[in-house]
């Protein structure tokens, strides 16, 4: 809940920062909401790496093991396409 309440809040300085200039909502904005999405969602994906690794760290059962290597070469590779 708390992302949402500061993603309000980034939208609404951009918003009056707008005003203020005089600047009209153009592509520029569009494409500044779509970084937005992609820098929260590679966040997203760093921080299910680091709670994979964590689990792995603590895993012994090889079959949980593999699974989870598994999910953090996906991720990695998310990773890496957003990155």
């Amino acid at each position: 809940m708390a992302r949402g309440w500061e993603s309000k809040a980034v939208a609404d300085q951009m918003e009056a920062a707008e005003e203020r200039t005089g600047a009209q909502p153009s592509a520029h904005v569009e494409v500044s909401v779509a970084e937005r999405a992609r820098l929260e969602r590679l966040e997203s994906l760093r921080l299910s790496r680091a709670r994979t690794l964590e689990q792995l760290e603590r895993a012994t059962n090889s079959r949980y093991r593999e699974m989870l290597q598994r999910t953090l070469r996906a991720l990695e590779s998310e990773i890496e396409e957003l990155g």
